[in-house]
């Protein structure tokens, strides 16, 4: 009995036009694999221990751990505004 909570991601239903394509064609992908290339850039983040998604998934995981989620920006901080002001 299908749970009419749990439905399938709009990008599971494009894989094809019934439920026996779509299985198919998400076997194919998982049998696939990723590629080399793709591994060592999960594999990098999960050592740096940075959130592998886009700017916006990051953000939105660093407002709930309260925490840089993503790589530092290299170099100094720059320098507030007002102190430069003053300094003047």
């Amino acid at each position: 009995m299908p749970d009419p909570l749990v439905r399938p991601h709009e990008r599971y239903c494009a894989l094809g036009d019934n439920e026996d394509a779509r299985r198919n064609a998400y076997r194919a992908l998982v049998v696939a694999g990723l590629a080399d290339a793709e591994v060592e850039h999960i594999r990098a983040t999960l050592q740096r221990q940075h959130a592998l998604g886009n700017d916006r998934f990051r953000d939105a995981i660093e407002r709930q751990l309260g925490r840089r989620a993503g790589p530092a920006r290299i170099g100094r901080p720059p320098k507030p505004r007002d102190s430069e002001e003053s300094a003047l």
